[in-house]
């Protein structure tokens, strides 16, 4: 399946360990608007990548913030 460029969201996080997101998977991996979704431990900002052609942003922002984590919009 091809990705819409405009369809993926990125975020800067504070999700640094692997360990520590599991609801965080959990959640993402069963939410039937997220197509795909990872999030780089590697770099300094722990960026959240999301494909999903039909959540916003701000929606986005508000799951993950609901989980007890930061996230903010990455240009």
């Amino acid at each position: 399946m091809e990705t819409d460029l405009n369809t993926v969201h990125v975020f800067k996080t504070n999700i640094d360990k692997i360990s520590s997101a599991a609801i965080l998977s959990e959640t993402l991996d069963n939410h039937v608007e997220i197509q795909q979704w990872s999030i780089d431990y590697e770099d300094i900002d722990c960026v959240l990548r999301i494909v999903s052609e039909t959540l916003n942003p701000d929606t986005i922002k508000s799951i993950i913030k609901r989980l007890g984590y930061e996230c903010q919009d990455l240009p």
